[in-house]
């Protein structure tokens, strides 16, 4: 299969490629992150593209994306610009705004925004502006990087470090007993009555790949753990709007644990009942995915500092469930 064309080629005008010295707070950052803020705008597939055929050098050797660099490392990166005739406009005025008006607790050290569903988290393929590149255009000189990740159709709070040493202590933090270190909490309505008022599910979840490279998700024995618990806040219209605290932060969890256990969540188009859905579209105006990440707590600074951070439910989430009665 022959290499997709992508808008950044070789720049005639630079011949010559530069070096450029990790800096001491990069230490621990994987090669693409490095790449993708040394190369401002650049799609993620590009900085696959040019790792893997062996542009970019590490300490003159070639290198994989997810290496972790050390302070003192030089990395080779290749002359590359972006081509006049599909050159990437900057985010719409109106993404930015939203995006300002978003954000819900801001210090020195973090930015937590309320991201609204339909928006990725970050650009990749077929998506030019994603939250992050967006908050950059929005901060232009500040330097910004994404903690975690939510799905593009879910909304909630996603968190984006001002500092290296916040995203080091943040993703130690995620990776802190499967990800317990943070306690994230989410709101979700579920197909049919939940039986009990609390539901723990257990159950280890697989990432697999579809035809065209779709990620897929499946309950397997040889996937990772996965613990999520579920708790009822009300019953509506013979649906379960729930609570859920995910121990784990794993691929689709939340949707695939839900549909695991018989009710999966309102309004999903790959794990979802399609009936109902189409019921809830019709009746109640549902037109996306019913899941909303509502709540943070961590604490830094080893724990003598701590942050319980929160987005309210979307109006037009609340408007569905007030359809429902």
């Amino acid at each position: 299969m022959s290499e997709p064309d992508f808008p950044f080629q070789p720049d005639p005008d630079r011949p010559v490629a530069r070096t450029v010295r990790v800096p001491d707070d990069r230490e621990g950052q994987r090669l693409d992150n490095f790449l993708l803020g040394q190369l401002k705008g650049a799609p993620r597939s590009l900085i696959y593209k040019i790792v893997r055929s062996g542009q970019v050098r590490v300490n003159g050797g070639r290198a994989k994306p997810e290496r972790k660099l050390a302070g003192g490392d030089e990395v080779r990166i290749p002359p590359v610009r972006l081509n006049e005739p599909g050159e990437s406009a900057p985010p719409p005025k109106g993404l930015l705004a939203a995006l300002e008006a978003a954000i819900v607790f801001e210090d020195s050290r973090l930015l937590a925004l309320n991201k609204p569903t339909g928006l990725a988290s970050h650009g990749g393929s077929g998506i030019n502006h994603g939250a992050i590149e967006s908050l950059r255009a929005l901060r232009p000189g500040q330097s910004l990087e994404l903690v975690h990740r939510l799905d593009r159709d879910t909304s909630g709070l996603l968190i984006v470090a001002k500092k290296r040493s916040a995203l080091r202590e943040l993703q130690a933090l995620l990776r802190e007993d499967h990800g317990a270190g943070i306690e994230k909490k989410y709101l979700t309505l579920l197909a049919g009555r939940m039986p009990d008022g609390v539901m723990a599910v257990d159950a280890p979840l697989l990432v697999g790949l579809r035809q065209g490279g779709e990620r897929h998700v499946t309950v397997s024995p040889a996937g990772k753990p996965s613990t999520s618990h579920f708790r009822v806040l009300e019953r509506r219209g013979g649906m379960s709007y729930c609570e859920v605290r995910i121990e784990t932060g794993r691929t689709h969890q939340i949707r695939v644990h839900a549909k695991h256990f018989g009710h999966p969540v309102a309004g999903d188009d790959k794990y979802g009942d399609v009936a109902i859905n189409k019921k809830l579209r019709e009746q109640a105006g549902l037109k996306r995915l019913f899941l909303h990440a509502a709540s943070l707590r961590f604490a830094l600074d080893e724990g003598r500092v701590e942050y319980v951070l929160d987005a309210p439910l979307p109006a037009d989430l609340r408007e569905v469930l007030d359809r429902l009665g």
